[in-house]
């Protein structure tokens, strides 16, 4: 297990519900209704749990059910306001709810530095990656004003770069031509019992397509969206950073192999 991974889990029990009432969703196949960003959800009870958490899929919030926030919920709520909520504490609300999705991309970074730390063909950039998981660390510490201001998109085109080298060294060390699918229109696609090996699928769109019994060990699929891509059957055991969303934004089924750090869906048949 990465070492930082229980840091990088939510923990809704020590969050103020900061997914349900600082972010927006629109009226869609995700969501039932429309929010505005900064308005609590209409199924959040006072004690900042959600009234139909169980029958989320049931009542339309499919996108609530897909939602990870890699523990950002708790680190805003905990450390960066120290445990003051935004009903008891109303002028933290402005800055509080600005702050989560800032917090939310830092620890998807964390998460992604950390699988890279985990890989042992990635030696040669190691170096480099504990220096950014140290710097990321350290701005997740800070005040909520320093955040507001931070250069978000400096640090993610930095960190970027070191998981591109991350999934190059890893990689290569599958033998043979590996496919390059980086940022392609796959949606819809028959790529059933494929062998997707190392193969580059980097930002790829695999909406709803059919990847059942696929082979994707050592594939990289960092912003790959997997809306409804059928993972029934596929072994994803060793995939490059994979995410707990995107299996949750799939479907699969018992005999879909993933890697250890992660779950199966519960509403995965």
């Amino acid at each position: 297990m990465p070492p930082h991974l229980p840091l990088l889990q939510a923990d809704c029990a020590n969050c103020f519900a900061l997914c349900c009432v600082a972010l927006p969703f629109a009226k869609s196949t995700d969501f039932a209704v429309n929010k505005p960003a900064g308005t609590p959800c209409k199924n959040l009870r006072e004690d900042f749990r959600c009234g139909i958490h169980t029958r989320l899929r049931d009542q339309g919030f499919q996108g609530c059910t897909v939602f990870d926030c890699f523990g950002a919920g708790q680190q805003v709520s905990q450390v960066t306001f120290e445990g003051r909520d935004w009903r008891a504490h109303p002028e933290t609300r402005g800055e509080m709810f600005d702050v989560f999705p800032v917090m939310r991309r830092l620890h998807e970074l964390l998460f992604y530095v950390d699988q890279a730390l985990t890989l042992t063909a990635a030696a040669p950039v190691h170096a480099e990656l504990r220096r950014v998981l140290d710097d990321t660390e350290r701005h997740t510490r800070a005040d909520a004003r320093t955040l507001k201001t931070l250069d978000l998109e400096a640090l993610r085109q930095e960190i970027n770069a070191l998981l591109l080298k991350t999934s190059e060294l890893v990689r290569a060390e599958v033998p043979g031509r590996k496919k390059n699918h980086r940022g392609a229109d796959l949606m819809g696609a028959r790529l059933s019992g494929a062998d997707l090996r190392g193969a580059n699928l980097r930002g790829a769109y695999l909406i709803a397509a059919n990847l059942s019994g696929a082979d994707l060990r050592t594939a990289d699929l960092i912003g790959a969206d997997l809306r409804d891509t059928d993972l029934r059957g596929a072994d994803l055991r060793g995939a490059i950073f994979l995410t707990q969303p995107q299996l949750n934004a799939a479907r699969g089924n018992p005999t879909t192999k993933i890697p250890p750090t992660l779950t199966h869906p519960t509403h995965w048949l």
